[in-house]
């Protein structure tokens, strides 16, 4: 039987770490392929796991291997409260383009357009997974799958399709992009083949981007609020999204 920590550093480099309880749980609950994890207290775990995920307990109970917390510190650039880790098998790419260019789609793909906080594009993935979204995709230099938007997104990437492509590469359907100048959202229904693009705050909208637009949206706002933060101008939009589907 391979050695579970054997197993971890000849996959850390390739694989989707999965850091803390909640980004494990996720990541098993959507069918991620999990060939190692690790926790500092297996008791505790799965005690945790009893209360908060019991179709869960079963699975973990065969997949986690108990480690001192001074080797867990050694897997993880941020350990986490809960002392659990793990690794995961990341989704290939053709697979994840054929899910967010199928068409007809059941609900929009989300666009960031060149986002800079690691942050935030995870919250955006796990407002994604919520709300049923097809995928979220980036365009620029973030890794949308970076251990940090993984973390931030709690392991929410495999409840949808994520990945990272150029503009001019962006999935089929009528592109709707989010835009101070643009139409009142609330007077514009939203399709489920919509691809929603959202600019980063600073910046705004790519040329690139924007030339590729054809519908301009604006978020309602109060007079001299000069923008909202991205993960809740993309909360808005999918809410908008799904209340108008009654």
């Amino acid at each position: 039987m391979n050695d579970p920590l054997s197993v971890w550093h000849r996959l850390a480099d390739g694989a989707v770490l999965l850091d803390g309880f909640h980004a494990v749980k996720h990541a098993l609950r959507f069918g991620a392929q999990i060939p190692v994890a690790v926790t500092t207290d297996r008791a505790a775990t799965l005690a945790l796991a009893a209360d908060l995920a019991p179709d869960l307990t079963e699975s973990l109970a065969a997949l986690l291997t108990e480690v001192p917390a001074a080797v867990y510190g050694t897997l993880v650039p941020r350990p986490h409260p809960t002392g659990v880790a793990a690794l995961a098998v990341r989704p290939a790419r053709g697979t994840q383009w054929e899910t967010l260019a199928r068409l007809p789609r059941p609900a929009p793909v989300v666009v960031l357009d060149n986002p800079r906080n690691l942050g935030n594009a995870g919250a955006v993935i796990r407002l994604a997974a919520g709300f049923g979204a097809t995928g979220v995709v980036t365009t620029g230099t973030l890794d949308p799958w970076h251990p940090t938007v993984v973390r931030a997104a709690a392991g929410l990437h495999f409840a949808t399709a994520v990945e990272r492509l150029e503009a001019d590469a962006l999935p089929p359907g009528p592109l709707f992009a989010l835009d101070p100048e643009g139409e009142d959202l609330r007077d514009v229904k939203l399709p489920d083949e919509a691809v929603l693009a959202f600019g980063s705050e600073r910046a705004g909208l790519s040329p690139e981007l924007r030339s590729r637009t054809v519908h301009l949206l604006s978020l309602p706002m109060a007079p001299q609020v000069s923008s909202y933060n991205l993960a809740t101008s993309v909360a808005m939009a999918l809410y908008h999204w799904s209340a108008g589907r009654g």
